[in-house]
């Protein structure tokens, strides 16, 4: 007791002597900000014992704040998406040593699964892609970053979310910041009369623009939609459920983004796919459409009556404008995804097997672009990328990376299927047919921009492709439970 008496003793006086010591350099320096230095002595003892035993803590974090996070310039060539990226590689590293102590952290269902193998390979390709890069520094830098994005939203899912409670707390996490950010947004939104020109003014600092906050929001609803569907009706939440998914409703038709909504369509379809079983038909047709289309496009060169005039290809800031300018194939967006898109078919043909290797596109892209689609936007000054992300992985990672991804993406969309089939539990089924509509919905929006490697919508795509790691292991643990049911006549309760 009396050496418990003596450590206190002693904590304080050292946080009086640094109260004063910090008080006089304070004032001897002219820097008030020093004062704070006694502060964050009170409170980094508790902080490190957070995150060091109370790592979960993190992740549900991480979460919350993915709506709510924000592009930071560190530099002028570098720039951050704070504070989640900065916690994703927070847990990548925390992560990669807690395995090298203990390699069992990783549950076994998930590096049994078929579609992990797949991951495994997706990354290897990558690695190998970038000994070979163009640009070896940029493609490294874009491995680790898919390294931060697989571990907190791959791995972490199936350690810490393991019950319907805490699936529920991961969708709630999701759904509550966004809707704070689409009510911020249709409020600001009202003060320039819900124009089309407005809505980019309105969601800083959350999103870079209306593209991506629409496609996560259309994301997101998904999520709403399904809990909406497994909360009971005496339930208070299953109104405020209601009223959410009318607000985000309300959001997404002012967010004015043609891709989200076609999206939404091309979700909703899905749904109806998945629930009649008829996945592998559709996609099979689907594929068929898409290689004839752009066989002809290639072989025929009907791409060249797609061809911009440069003197009337401009942005409207009237939507309807806007809209008719698209049908007209006069609107500057389309003309510019259609610039880049004859630039990346031809950097695909020039380097087919390895690519340019991961993160190159932006450096090599206009030497190989037809002067024909050239806009008056195509000085491409935010460095954005080629618009379709499958093009994309094409033309960095090769037609092999190209066809690793594809494989690694149906795979997950005939999982969503398989598992909404096979599972008894309404719970666990109507989750996996929700996977499923997202990772469509995702499909969309990557076929018309390239978004899985940013902050936003890469942590959805990779935590669908967790989530149905877990859910598989809801299968296995139900059919185990039926099992048993057979030999002892009582089936177990599967939370």
């Amino acid at each position: 007791m009396r050496l418990l008496n003596l450590h206190v003793k002693n904590q304080f006086i050292v946080i009086i002597l640094t109260w004063f010591a910090a008080l006089v350099a304070g004032i001897v320096l002219q820097q008030p900000i020093i004062w704070i230095f006694p502060f964050l002595l009170l409170v980094i003892q508790p902080l490190i014992n957070l995150v060091v035993h109370h790592t979960q803590y993190l992740f549900w974090i991480l979460i919350c704040l993915l709506p709510l996070s924000t592009e930071w310039g560190v530099t002028s060539s570098l720039s951050l998406d704070f504070p989640d990226e900065a916690i994703m590689m927070f847990i990548t590293g925390l992560f990669f040593f807690k395995w090298l102590l203990q390699t069992t952290v990783i549950p076994a269902h998930v590096y049994k699964h078929p579609l992990f193998l797949l991951l495994a390979i997706h990354i290897a390709w990558i690695a190998l892609a970038c000994i070979y890069s163009q640009n070896i520094l940029l493609s490294v830098k874009f491995l680790l970053a898919k390294s931060w994005f697989i571990i907190p939203f791959v791995f972490l899912p199936n350690i810490l979310v393991y019950s319907q409670q805490q699936l529920k707390k991961l969708v709630l996490c999701l759904l509550i910041p966004m809707l704070f950010v689409v009510i911020q947004a249709i409020f600001r939104h009202a003060l320039y009369g819900f124009s089309f020109e407005g809505i980019k003014k309105m969601l800083s600092p959350f999103f870079r623009n209306h593209v991506d906050y629409s496609a996560m929001l259309v994301c997101i609803m998904p999520m709403a939609i399904a809990m909406w569907i497994l909360t009971p009706n005496t339930n208070q939440l299953k109104k405020w459920l209601l009223v959410s998914l009318i607000v985000m409703t309300i959001g997404l038709v002012l967010s004015y983004s043609r891709g989200a909504w076609l999206a939404a369509v091309i979700g909703l379809g899905m749904a109806i796919i998945i629930y009649k079983n008829f996945l592998w038909p559709s996609l099979i047709v689907l594929s068929i459409l898409l290689l004839i289309t752009a066989l002809s496009l290639v072989m025929q060169k009907k791409y060249l009556q797609f061809e911009p005039d440069y003197q009337h290809t401009i942005f409207h800031t009237n939507f309807e404008a806007h809209l008719k300018a698209t049908i007209a194939m006069k609107d500057v967006s389309n003309a510019e995804r259609i610039y880049r898109w004859v630039a990346g078919t031809n950097m695909v043909i020039e380097k087919p097997i390895i690519g340019f290797g991961p993160n190159n596109f932006y450096d090599f892209y206009k030497g190989y672009a037809n002067s024909g689609f050239k806009t008056w936007v195509s000085s491409n000054p935010e460095h954005s990328s080629v618009h379709n992300y499958f093009l994309l992985t094409a033309l960095e990672q090769g037609v092999p990376g190209l066809f690793i991804f594809l494989c690694l993406y149906i795979a997950m969309l005939g999982y969503s299927q398989y598992l909404y089939i096979h599972l008894q539990s309404k719970f666990w089924a109507v989750t996996a047919l929700t996977i499923g509509v997202i990772i469509a919905i995702l499909g969309t929006l990557n076929f018309l921009s390239d978004l899985i490697e940013t902050d936003k919508i890469g942590s959805i795509f990779w935590l669908c492709l967790g989530m149905l790691m877990l859910v598989s292991k809801q299968l296995k643990l139900e059919q185990q439970s039926i099992a048993n049911s057979n030999t002892t006549g009582h089936i177990q309760n599967i939370a």
